[in-house]
């Protein structure tokens, strides 16, 4: 068993800082949020709800980004976003979707295929779906990964805009997190 009594809980406007050592449980503890797992014993809420209860309307106000980049290859990174968005049930304009890349520093490669981006491009690609899906809880496995310095402020500057709107927030990493008002979670 990787953790147990585990009690956590975040309000609208407030995000938790998961860390520990590798093999700790970080991200079987957000695959448990994000409803990809069941947990041994309790249960995951969402407001005052089981997950399993309401699931649809969770998964319409969760969005759940994994530690490896879940980007076809084979697409643009616009593509990529599309495809995302219509998996979601919804649709997304190309414009939309340029905007996002191109808020993500990917001005100029949005029409290359993903598999000729770097290793931090591709994460940007996958973390432009921060701005194109307008969800209320973001969990985020150690999304800081890859990315230089310039990407990792933006990043940050996002989850703080999204915290200020009154969204939430569940971030793994190993890096420090310059992000205010986190409530730090230890496993």
């Amino acid at each position: 068993m990787l953790f147990s009594g585990l009690e956590l809980s975040a309000q609208a406007g407030e995000w938790l800082h998961v860390r520990g050592a590798n093999g700790s449980g970080k991200t079987s503890l957000l695959r448990l949020l994000a409803g990809l797992s069941q947990p041994a014993e309790g249960e995951v809420q969402w407001n005052g709800e089981p997950i399993e209860r309401e699931a649809q309307a969770y998964r319409r106000d969760m969005l759940f980004l994994g530690h490896h980049g879940a980007v076809k290859e084979e697409l643009t990174g616009a593509e990529n976003l599309e495809l995302a968005s219509e998996l979601d049930g919804a649709e997304l304009p190309q414009a939309e979707a340029l905007s996002a890349l191109r808020r993500f520093g990917l001005k100029g490669r949005e029409d290359l295929p993903v598999r000729f981006l770097s290793a931090g491009q591709k994460r940007r690609v996958l973390l432009a779906r921060l701005v194109t899906r307008k969800a209320k809880l973001w969990i985020l496995d150690e999304p800081f990964t890859a990315l230089d310095t310039k990407a990792v402020a933006m990043l940050g500057s996002l989850v703080t805009e999204h915290i200020a709107q009154g969204g939430t927030a569940v971030i793994t990493s190993h890096q420090a997190v310059d992000i205010p008002g986190g409530k730090v979670v230890e496993l």
